[in-house]
């Protein structure tokens, strides 16, 4: 009885030392959210949306098939760079890579200081034709309707790259002299890849010995009531991307009439394969991107979920599922498996001898390619079925820190410029030109001053990309703020 008593006594100390451990974490859990004064927001001195909708026009399309390519609309694009950002193109060093990709060198007063890298990519991915009907705007016309500029490229990506040559012909014009040195890199393939454009123009600053303070490309963006618990916009900066790799199985059996079927097809083998994979995802777990986020937007949240988020290692079972629940959030907590291509059968009435399938996975950070591939393996438990791997795969990105100079660099201007928005760091579901840089700077950052909301999520590759007029001006306001702040030491 005594014993029982001692161990009752004990459960209720660990109880309430546990309890007092949560609530002291939850309470002393501070904000990570800079607090500084709004910036005064310059006059635009160009006709910033008349630029951007002719850059619309231009449909600089990167095709799945390279015989597809136009290489007269890139041509067209490389002339209106020069003309519409004569300063950029004649006072800063410019390079055009592999025929279409750019390089700007704009040359600080301290060259002992390393350069910043602000990245972009002026290709786009085709416009369905059979789609083409229920776009409410001509993709490629460059309309402004209703406050709103329609087309592909508003979203994904030339929003950045004009954003940031609006940005810099306007300091230009205004005789601004940066300490700190800049290079200005938009390769024109990464729908593709990215092979010959950010990748030829990183291996050319590699040769260069360049070693930047920290890179920036897209990835993140403002996201509008799309982060669960938090009513204010969040400024999601990348510090992260997931790896991608698209694997090929294969499987070759005795096919035949339809009238007398065997036991098992080639169709029924590799469905039913997939169908494996599918039913046994990869393990959800918290990876360091998302310790980060939980960091920053703890304390913004209300008790239980601060309580959850300050203590992720206690809950994070709990965290987990919650994100399980949607598309999205799933995407952020393990490695995703997406079957995309299945091919076989040419005759209703004949059994196929083959059949082949396509999956692609994006790799959470603390896995590998070869850990996707070792899994595949053990779940489909088929020797039958071949596996190869596709083209274009990649690795997860390193982790950059949120603590280092950059990140703070960027939470600042962000502050300045979106006042109302909390920022946090986030790790990247899809694959940018970033990847290719690795080599250049540990501080690789990817953040696009865009809002993202119910509304257009889907219009990102989708049907109806477009973005507001004002916030196309607020980006080109976002990328001088950091340009200053960027070059200033």
């Amino acid at each position: 009885m005594k014993l029982i008593k001692k161990l009752s006594l004990l459960l209720i100390v660990a109880l309430v030392v546990i309890v007092g451990y949560v609530l002291y974490t939850t309470f002393s859990a501070e904000s990570r959210q800079m607090q500084v004064e709004a910036a005064n927001r310059p006059l635009l001195v160009r006709d910033v949306l008349k630029n951007f909708s002719e850059g619309i026009q231009l449909q600089t399309v990167s095709p799945e098939d390279l015989k597809d390519f136009d290489s007269i609309q890139f041509v067209k694009f490389n002339d209106f760079l020069s003309r519409t950002y004569p300063m950029s193109d004649s006072l800063l060093e410019h390079e055009i890579i592999n025929d279409f990709s750019h390089l700007y060198f704009w040359e600080g007063s301290d060259t002992s200081l390393e350069p910043v890298i602000l990245m972009g990519h002026l290709d786009v991915v085709p416009v369905i034709d059979e789609n083409r009907r229920y776009w409410k705007q001509d993709p490629f016309a460059g309309a402004v309707v209703n406050d709103t500029l329609w087309g592909r490229g508003t979203m994904d990506d030339k929003v950045g790259v004009l954003g940031i040559l609006e940005s810099v012909e306007a300091l230009l014009l205004k005789g601004h002299q940066p300490k700190r040195s800049m290079y200005l890199a938009f390769g024109h393939d990464e729908e593709i890849g990215g092979i010959n454009g950010a990748k030829a123009i990183a291996a050319h600053l590699d040769s260069l010995g360049v070693q930047a303070a920290f890179i920036l490309d897209e990835g993140g963006i403002i996201s509008s009531g799309m982060v669960p618990g938090i009513e204010k916009d969040v400024a999601l900066i990348g510090v992260a991307e997931k790896g991608s790799v698209s694997i090929q199985l294969s499987i070759e059996i005795e096919g035949g009439h339809s009238s007398m079927p065997g036991k098992e097809t080639a169709i029924d083998v590799l469905s039913e394969a997939i169908h494996k994979l599918k039913a046994n995802p990869f393990p959800a777990y918290i990876s360091p991107p998302i310790e980060g986020f939980l960091e920053y937007l703890g304390p913004e949240m209300s008790f239980v979920n601060r309580m959850a988020f300050a203590n992720a290692g206690l809950f994070e079972k709990m965290i987990v599922s919650v994100y399980e629940g949607s598309a999205s959030g799933n995407a952020l907590v393990r490695t995703t498996t997406s079957p995309t291509i299945f091919n076989s059968g040419v005759k209703d009435n004949i059994i196929p001898l083959t059949a082949k399938a396509t999956v692609n996975f994006r790799i959470i950070t603390g896995s590998s390619i070869a850990e996707v591939k070792e899994r595949i393996r053990s779940v489909i438990d088929d020797d039958r079925i071949k596996i190869d791997e596709g083209n274009f795969n990649t690795e997860p990105s390193k982790v950059s820190s949120y603590k280092a100079p950059g990140f703070t660099m960027l939470h600042k201007t962000i502050a300045e410029v979106y006042p109302e928005a909390l920022v946090s760091p986030y790790m990247v579901v899809a694959a940018t030109d970033a990847r290719h840089y690795g080599q250049l700077s540990d501080q690789i950052y990817r953040f696009l001053p865009t809002r993202i909301n119910k509304s257009n999520v889907k219009s990102i590759h989708g049907l109806n990309e477009r973005i507001a007029v004002a916030d196309y001006e607020t980006a080109v306001y976002f990328y001088t703020q950091l340009i200053k702040n960027a070059t200033a030491e």
